[in-house]
């Protein structure tokens, strides 16, 4: 079963958002990054996507 993320449908905070740029500049992967904002991958692409921001894709 999919892991169950207690963030789900709330807003992000501005320290969030922060970490989340800091952490795609530093070429994390969307797996990765999601783990450490304890965020589903599906809600950090599309706040990435809102900011404009490039993940890297880890193989």
């Amino acid at each position: 079963m999919a892991e169950r993320f207690e963030r789900h449908r709330q807003a992000w905070t501005q320290e969030e958002i922060q970490k989340l740029h800091i952490l795609a500049a530093k070429g994390m992967g969307l797996k990765s990054i999601a783990k450490a904002l304890t965020r589903s991958e599906d809600s950090t692409k599309t706040r990435a996507k809102q900011d404009k921001l490039k993940i890297s894709k880890l193989r």
